[in-house]
């Protein structure tokens, strides 16, 4: 296990929509083992195989303790009801802005061992899965800010990266 580096804005690796994992390889052993060693530090809720340099679909996640990932997961239940909150990512780190995103979510995916893994949540687990696989699909947070503070953030990204 290797804690890796983390790709930040401007990075053409964040903007490009990942792969499926279509065989379970010692590279994609390595990966998983990677993202969970990176994601397993205090501040940091989620983390997205293109945000360590791979374009795959899996993100691993540490919230309420608990450390875990998944591999091409897809969202299969969002809630009409929403939540607005400060969102932040580490692919953008210092900067956090009021995102709204679904109440709940859920979605679905695969273990190592080819079993389904199912994370399901409200409020910040909800916002994690969409936050993590709006950047398996080569999104980052700021792209669905209200446009106005979109375009504060965009200022504030220039101004910094």
């Amino acid at each position: 296990m290797t804690e890796r580096p983390i790709r930040v804005i401007g990075d053409p690796v964040l903007r490009t929509p990942c792969e499926p994992i279509r065989e379970i390889t010692d590279g994609v052993r390595t990966l998983v083992a990677d993202l969970l060693e990176t994601v397993d530090h205090e501040g940091r809720a989620g983390l997205a195989a293109n945000q360590i340099g791979v374009s795959l679909r899996a993100f691993a996640w540490h919230l309420e303790d608990e450390v875990g990932y998944i591999l091409n997961p897809v969202i299969t239940d969002l809630s009409e009801e929403t939540q607005e909150d400060d969102e932040g990512c580490l692919s953008v780190p210092g900067l956090w802005y009021p995102r709204m995103r679904a109440m709940r979510a859920r979605c679905t995916g695969t273990d190592l061992e080819g079993r389904e893994v199912v994370l399901e949540g409200e409020e910040i687990v909800a916002r994690l899965i969409q936050h993590e696989v709006g950047h398996l699909d080569g999104h980052l947070y700021v792209d669905g800010l209200e446009r106005s503070v979109r375009k504060r953030a965009l200022r504030d990204i220039r101004g910094r990266f």
